[in-house]
């Protein structure tokens, strides 16, 4: 395996994002080596822990709004870089990432390494789509659940017109517009400056295969290489009664009504104050981000 790792230049001085950065080593899973995956931690180490997961093709940077509201509170959060995006290594060739590989590379920096307990998910975009196979496979590890603009698909459904129109433009594009794709994926403008910082983890389009690689890995199809084992987190998940809480956005048009799904069948989520995030577009954190932290603590407290 072929691995990329972005220059440390290219991070200088973005706009909102203090943080400093951490880095665990994991298997890269063909027995070649390690890939370096790079995590943010702020707050207090006794807090409870919150678990920021991103989605594509955006990095750590995007939960830069929330994590201050968060560690006012008391919590504890850690945001990683999915492998193939922000600081994390890249696996040069598309065929590295499999859905397979992308839950294993963060179980292996989460638990494995990081080892954390008590975790309070919070998962938008692939976010969830990984990070609830986590909680379907290491479901003592979690005490609660956000899920935000996000699904766990098997491809038993139709995905929709608009998650079919942004998978055929992935992948027929020339060049893949990061920062531009976060932008039109928000109700809100992002200035210049913001959405370089979403295009800084990639110098040039070999840096980009996992975020290309992403769209194809969604199961769309009952034969999906990945339904079977969503089906199985399904059974898991239908089963999990700790707090869960839906806070989706009101302008999403490609996880519009998956809200309703997690209420109907996740037994936690059953009398939960569940919300939606009014004015914000697919990345609701960009849009309304202090607002959903804001919820989070308030779930939190009151679980």
């Amino acid at each position: 395996m072929d691995v990329l790792r972005t220059p440390d230049e290219r991070f200088h001085d973005l706009p909102g994002y203090p943080f400093e950065s951490n880095y665990v080593e994991i298997p890269r899973g063909d027995g070649t080596g390690t890939l370096r995956v790079h995590y943010v931690e702020e707050g207090p180490r006794d807090g409870d822990v919150v678990l920021l997961l991103h989605g594509e093709p955006s990095w750590s940077y995007l939960y830069r709004h929330m994590i201050p509201v968060l560690v006012d509170a008391g919590l504890h959060c850690i945001a990683p870089d999915l492998v193939g995006f922000g600081k994390s290594d890249k696996p040069a060739a598309r065929s590295d990432y499999t859905y397979l590989s992308h839950v294993e590379w963060l179980r292996a920096a989460l638990i494995d390494v990081l080892e954390l307990h008590d975790v309070t998910l919070v998962c938008q975009d692939w976010g969830g789509l990984l990070g609830l196979r986590l909680v379907a496979e290491n479901g003592e590890r979690f005490s609660r659940v956000v899920t935000a603009n996000t699904f766990l698909p098997t491809g038993d459904r139709d995905p929709g017109e608009a998650f079919l129109r942004w998978r055929d433009f992935s992948q027929s594009v020339e060049m893949f517009p990061t920062g531009f794709i976060v932008n039109t994926g928000c109700t809100t403008d992002l200035t210049p400056d913001v959405i370089a910082a979403y295009d800084a983890p990639y110098p040039d389009e070999t840096f980009k295969e996992g975020a290309r690689q992403f769209p194809t890995l969604v199961p769309a199809r009952p034969d999906d290489p990945a339904s079977d084992a969503n089906r199985a987190a399904w059974d898991v998940l239908r089963k999990f009664d700790n707090p869960w809480l839906c806070a989706f956005s009101d302008s999403d048009p490609i996880t519009a009504g998956a809200d309703k799904v997690f209420v109907a069948e996740i037994p936690g989520a059953k009398g939960q104050a569940h919300t939606t995030i009014e004015g914000a577009g697919h990345f609701l954190q960009e849009d309304r981000g202090p607002e959903l932290a804001r919820v989070v603590v308030e779930f939190v407290e009151a679980t």
